[in-house]
């Protein structure tokens, strides 16, 4: 007996955990538009996921489907404190439940570990997998150690042919000498 393919993209979330679906592969980063938002430089590394569904039981509860995400990639950013390239190993190992409605979801969000997503006969794998690497992001990207200390005001080079300050005539005015 064969299983149906399951595309990631249009997926039956309930079909999926009743297969007991094990999926897996790699993206390019070119595909998450949101993921490569503010990347600094460009990174071949593909996203690589893998995904287990299955069906819960709780005790004295009907199954409900489950999922258990996993995805890695590694995406250039700034560093804010250098303002120097910076590469960050991005890794997300999640557990999901499905709920067939918003209420549903949302009363059992509350009460579970594992997020409570909605489920839906066209679930979109790619998006959810984007969504957990974006919150893996750090807030403020930074080296642990800056490859080149930062540049402070007073240690720049100063520039000879700066132009005058805006305000320097108008100081000369008020001091009743020439500009």
């Amino acid at each position: 007996m064969t299983t149906p393919a399951h595309d990631p993209r249009r997926l039956d979330v309930a079909a999926a955990a009743a297969a007991g679906a094990e999926l897996a592969g790699r993206w390019p980063q070119s595909e998450l538009t949101r993921l490569i938002d503010g990347t600094v430089g460009e990174v071949d590394e593909p996203v690589v996921w893998s995904a287990r569904f299955e069906q819960r039981r709780e005790l004295g509860a009907a199954p409900q489907p489950g999922l258990r995400l996993q995805a890695q990639a590694r995406v250039a950013r700034e560093c804010q404190r250098c303002l120097q390239p910076l590469l960050l190993a991005l890794g997300v190992d999640r557990a999901f439940r499905f709920a067939p409605t918003e209420d549903e979801a949302a009363a059992q969000d509350a009460d579970s570990e594992d997020d409570v997503l909605v489920s839906s006969r066209h679930f979109d794998l790619r998006e959810l997998i984007e969504d957990e690497l974006l919150l893996a992001l750090p807030i403020v990207p930074m080296h642990d150690e800056c490859p080149a200390p930062p540049v402070s005001p007073e240690q720049a080079p100063a520039a000879e042919d700066a132009a005058p300050h805006p305000f320097a005539a108008l100081a000369a005015l008020k001091r009743g000498t020439e500009p």
